[in-house]
């Protein structure tokens, strides 16, 4: 009896270490099958990223077969150049740049609009004198050294009337904040509305904010989803999946805020730690400005394309022609 026991013991440990085995070979076989897709942020992640983390911690890109890897940029040069280079497949850019990248025949193109309104926001004190962008005739606006943002306020400010050649562009780079806080320029551009002005408010600076596309600057997308001509050839089923799957993230993240940014708070960079506070009022600027109403999250209107290219080329940003059908695709 003692010796047929053992044998059924013996029997059963096999049998369950078969089934185990079968199981973990189970699993790294499905491990294998999904598809590896890089992703390049803009910037460090922040609220506007919350969709992209929802995605991948509720298994939606899985679910699509996909296995995506999220990077921060070193400089914030990189994700374009990086896509256009193979070495990322995917990454997060501006809209504006696409068409300047196209410009220059970097072959990339955007395949879907996360932010389909303007961020970057022209900033000044809220108790100043520049009331609108044509008093800032004679002031000093700090920009971060971009020839976009320079066009921007001169378009601003001869859309008000007044004479863009009078206003003084101070290159600060990318220290916005502490140039205005401590008065060295009585403007910004290059800031945004959901990020530059929530914390220089927090740090006691009430702001006034002028929307680029109220003074003749087009209603152009701010975030865009890009992709590179050679990908997109490629691997087109890839691009069609991955837009699947973000657009379940920004779904759950429209209908549980405070979870979705819950779920990116786990993923700040250590370099770059976020503020819970800043990152909800940001969460609540940025939710309104991503959706699409009656379209798909990510859908692109071809007027919007049309009308930044021109702006673009009439502001002489690009000096050849570039064909606005070109530089995005829906997918």
């Amino acid at each position: 009896m003692k010796k047929l026991f053992i044998l059924f013991t013996v029997i059963c440990l096999t049998l369950i270490g078969g089934c185990s085995g079968d199981n973990q070979a189970d699993k790294k076989h499905s491990n294998n099958h999904l598809q590896k897709v890089s992703l390049m942020l803009d910037w460090y992640p922040n609220a506007v990223h919350s969709f992209l983390y929802a995605a991948q911690e509720k298994g939606y890109f899985k679910e699509q077969g996909l296995d995506v890897d999220i990077k921060m940029p070193a400089d914030t040069n990189d994700p374009l150049r990086l896509v256009a280079a193979g070495k990322m497949d995917l990454a997060i850019s501006y809209q504006p740049e696409i068409v300047i990248a196209r410009s220059e025949n970097i072959p990339v193109k955007s395949i879907g609009a996360i932010v389909r309104h303007p961020l970057n926001t022209l900033l000044v004190p809220a108790d100043g004198q520049v009331k609108s962008p044509s008093d800032l005739e004679g002031k000093m606006v700090g920009y971060p050294s971009i020839p976009l943002d320079e066009a921007i306020v001169h378009t601003m400010v001869k859309n008000d009337g007044g004479n863009p050649q009078k206003v003084k562009m101070a290159d600060v780079g990318y220290n916005l904040i502490p140039a205005l806080a401590a008065k060295k320029t009585d403007g910004l551009i290059g800031g945004y509305i959901n990020h530059e002005k929530l914390l220089l408010e927090k740090e006691g600076h009430k702001m006034r904010s002028f929307n680029p596309s109220d003074y003749g600057v087009p209603d152009y997308y701010e975030l865009v989803l890009v992709a590179s001509d050679k990908g997109l050839k490629e691997r087109p089923g890839v691009y069609k999946k991955f837009m699947s799957a973000i657009k379940k993230g920004q779904e759950f993240v429209q209908k549980q805020p405070d979870k979705g940014l819950s779920i990116l708070l786990k993923h700040e960079e250590k370099t770059s730690p976020l503020e819970k506070d800043i990152e909800t009022k940001s969460l609540n600027i940025l939710l309104p400005l991503m959706d699409a109403k009656n379209k798909p999250f990510g859908y692109q209107d071809p007027a919007s394309w049309d009308r930044i290219t021109k702006w673009l080329h009439d502001s002489k940003v690009i000096k050849t022609n570039v064909k606005a059908s070109e530089a995005f695709e829906n997918i």
